[in-house]
This record gives C-alpha cells, structure tokens and sequence, in this order.
C-alpha cells in the first residue's frame, strides 16, 4: 500500500514538469501595427497560414519554427517581420522528472517553445503622391500611364 501511494506521488511529480501538460500546446499573441489600427497581416509558417486585424489577437499552435508576418493597409508601406519560437529553457528540467518520454512529447508537439506574448509590426506612411504599397512612386512624377 505504501509504496503504491508513493509510486503515485511519483507518478505525479514526473508528469507535473511536462511541459504539454503545464502549459499546454497552444498559445495566444497579440499582434498590433503602431501607429496606424485596422491593418491587415498575414503570418505563415510551415504549420499553415493565419489572416489577423490589428490590433488583436490570435490563438497558435506552439512550434519551433518562426513565424513570417506581413502587414498591409491602404496608405502605408508593407510591413514585414519574423515573430521568433524560442526554447523555454525551464523544460530542461523534464529530462530530471518526465525523462526522454517528456522531452519527446514536448518537443513534438511544440509545447517546449514559446512565441512572444505580444508583438509589434510598425507600419510607415506612404510618401504623398504613392498609390499603393505595391507601386513604387515614378521617379519623374508623373504617372506613366
């Protein structure tokens, strides 16, 4: 009987450092393109593609790979940014209490890493006289067409 109770106290130390049962295997990031609101960004990854309007919010599957974000509203430059995974290092501990089974898990669900919270894409004005982000404004002023 005691050494049922204490197999199981075991048992629950072991899986209380996993970090897929602590912090789960999703997370949310808020994303915001000062100074301008309303803009529209797209973030891909090899994991899929995400469409989100700023400022908000959006909720992610953890992964390693870094995230590409592109942001665009009329009257602005194209923004573009990489929102970094990065390793929690704390899930180092899962080798002392979930062993290599813990860190396998973590690792192949994405639970071992972390984007930031809250990111920022600044957006710039577009020079007076450019139509669009894709267009680059003539160089004699005029419009060419």
């Amino acid at each position: 009987m005691k050494s049922s109770a204490l197999g199981i106290a075991a048992l629950g130390i072991a899986l209380s450092g996993c970090a897929t049962i602590t912090r789960g295997t999703t997370q949310s990031v808020a994303i915001s393109t000062p100074p301008v609101t309303g803009a529209i960004c797209d973030l891909t990854s090899s994991q899929g593609s995400w469409q989100i309007l700023t400022p908000g919010a959006i909720t992610l599957e953890k992964s390693s790979q870094d995230l590409q974000c592109r942001c665009h509203k009329e009257g602005y430059q194209d923004a573009v940014a990489v929102i970094p995974s990065n390793f929690e290092g704390w899930t180092v501990g899962n080798l002392v209490f979930g062993g290599i089974i813990g860190v396998g898990v973590d690792a192949a669900t994405g639970a071992m890493n972390k984007y930031p919270a809250s990111f920022q894409v600044p957006m710039t004005p577009l020079a007076s006289g450019q139509g669009t982000s894709n267009e680059p404004a003539p160089k004699d002023g005029k419009s060419g067409k």
